[in-house]
Order: C-alpha cells, then sequence, then structure tokens
C-alpha cells in the first residue's frame, strides 16, 4: 500500500450518518466500526435550518420509507426525502467533507418494469415516495462539484438481512405454517439486496477513489423467482415447502372476486406477489472492480434462518 492510499484512507476515518438507527444504519455502523469513526446524526427537517459537518464522509440514509398501507400524508415524503436531502447536500457543499453517499431507491426509476433495470433507464416514478427520491436524485446531479469531492447516489432494492423480515414476513408465515404457495404458475423474477452486500458496496466507496460519482443501482448478482423463495424458505425451516400450479386464468378470476368483496387477494396484491422487478448492478460491480461477496441464496438463507430465532 502506497503513501497515497494510506492518507486517503486516514482521511475517510471520520464518517457522519443520517438515520444511523434504522435497520441499514445500525448493520453499517457494525461494519465500518473496527476501522472508520463514525458519528450518527439526528436530522428530520425543520425550515431553514442548516448543518454544520466536521467529518470527511457524509452518508445520507434517513427518510420516509414507502408506506405499502397508504395512509401518510404527501407532503410528509417530500420533507424528509427531498427537502431534507437538499439542506445536508447544501451543507456538504461548503463543508470541508469530500464524499456524500445518498441513499435513494430503485423506485425513483420505477414503480414497475418490463425489461432489466439499469441506470439508463429515463425515471418515470409513480409514488410521492419515488417521486420525492427523483427529486432530491436531480437536485444532487444539478450541482457542480467542486475538485476533490465525490457524490454517489445509491438505488438498492428490496434490502433484507438478519432481524429485519420485511415483505419477506407474509411468505415467510405462510410457510412456516405449512400452508401452500397457490402461485406456482407465475414464473416471476425479483432482484434483492444482502445488506452485507449493500455495507460492502459503501465500503468500497470510502476506500476506492476511482470510483466515478454517479448513480448506481445496488442489487444481488442473481434475481430469484417467488417459487425459488418459497423453497429457500422451506431450507431455512428444514421442512419441505408446497407449491400449487393453480392456472393463472383462475387465480386471476380469484383476485377479480377479491377487488368486488375486499378479500386479502385482489389484483392489486396478486400484481405485487407475481411481477418481475429485475435491477442490474453491472455498473457498481465493473465500477468497483470487485464481484459482490455474498450470493443472492446465501444471503436470503441468513436472513430466513434468524427468523426462527
Amino acid at each position: 500500500m502506497g503513501f497515497h492510499s494510506i492518507s486517503i484512507k486516514y482521511l475517510m476515518k471520520s464518517i457522519a450518518i443520517t438515520g444511523a438507527s434504522g435497520f441499514v444504519g445500525t448493520n453499517l455502523q457494525r461494519y465500518l466500526r473496527e476501522e472508520y469513526q463514525v458519528k450518527s446524526i439526528r436530522a428530520r427537517y425543520i425550515p431553514n435550518q442548516v448543518f454544520d459537518f466536521q467529518e470527511n464522509v457524509v452518508i445520507h440514509l434517513a427518510g420516509k420509507a414507502h408506506d405499502l398501507k397508504k395512509v401518510s400524508n404527501p407532503a410528509d415524503y417530500y420533507e424528509a426525502n427531498f427537502e431534507l436531502t437538499k439542506q445536508l447536500f447544501d451543507a456538504f457543499l461548503c463543508s470541508e467533507a469530500s464524499v456524500f453517499i445518498f441513499m435513494s431507491t430503485v423506485k425513483a426509476a420505477a414503480d414497475s418494469i418490463q425489461k432489466i433495470l439499469t441506470e439508463d433507464f429515463v425515471p418515470n416514478p409513480k409514488t410521492h415516495y419515488g417521486i420525492a427520491k427523483q427529486q432530491a436524485e436531480k437536485y444532487i446531479l444539478s450541482a457542480k462539484l467542486p475538485v476533490g469531492k465525490s457524490v454517489y447516489i445509491l438505488r438498492p432494492c428490496i434490502i433484507h438481512g438478519p432481524g429485519n423480515k420485511g415483505n419477506l414476513n407474509l411468505l415467510y408465515q405462510l410457510v412456516s405454517k405449512g400452508l401452500p404457495w397457490p402461485l406456482g404458475d407465475y414464473k416471476n423474477q425479483r432482484s434483492f439486496l444482502s445488506i452485507d452486500n449493500l455495507c460492502f458496496v459503501i465500503k468500497e466507496l470510502l476506500e476506492n477513489r476511482d470510483i466515478p460519482s454517479g448513480v448506481y443501482q445496488v442489487a444481488d448478482d442473481e434475481p430469484l423467482s417467488t417459487n425459488e423463495l418459497i423453497q429457500l424458505i422451506g431450507t431455512s425451516l428444514d421442512k419441505k415447502s408446497k407449491i400449487w400450479n393453480i392456472p393463472s386464468f383462475w387465480i386471476k378470476r380469484i383476485a377479480q372476486i377479491g377487488d368486488l368483496l375486499n378479500l386479502p387477494l385482489n389484483s392489486e396484491r396478486l400484481q405485487k406477489l407475481t411481477e418481475d422487478y429485475v435491477v442490474s448492478n453491472v455498473k457498481i460491480t465493473k465500477a468497483m472492480g470487485k464481484k459482490l461477496p455474498v450470493s443472492s441464496k446465501q444471503g436470503l438463507l441468513s436472513t430466513l434462518k434468524s427468523f426462527r430465532n
């Protein structure tokens, strides 16, 4: 290791993280704490507030997550995900900090996709969550960066890890109770992201100064079908999973009845359970010059096994 790389790493020792108490934040702190000094920054939007960063790196994780129940006030998304990001980024530009990492989302690009999602896709978000994140991205990308500063916008897909059941919980409960998965006739593919892979990418951004500023999607290498996920859940529970291949024609009819009778399975939920959402990670892995350390199945098995504890 030469003098230049040693001096770079020394400078990068001091990191400010917003949203440090969340799932990503707590895991990232654990991942970095042996080599870096991490300071947790409490950040919520207040008009006209000014941040003062003394650290060399700012990692902005705080924000309002997507509300699946659709009961949130739309203004909350724009304040938490756009206005707050503007304040933090403006403070970064005026500080001595050299790296700014913003945690966006693939939903800032698209809520649904027909092909593999790449960074070249023209963003077209439909929800307040996605639109607010996209506005924050545009604001950051519109700035002229001073020499010596780098900015990375990360768009993760569904993040999972030990202790975070999230969207996997419904499927896990189904298999754990010995109930069959009735949508085996659908062959959809979805991308997932292990928290270990996300932390690995962020650490690379801190240490590899050859990675250019820009937007990077983050996902595990291989997408999985829901049927494969059901089988993995069974493996994690040491039991055989049950998959029924009921013709999709009949499933759609049942969902239409669900629309009328307000049943758990309706057309919207069926769409979410069976749609394709494959995210390319080629740009970030090529920029790093390294492969991700955890395979898709490895990461999911680790997460699923943690549910038993």
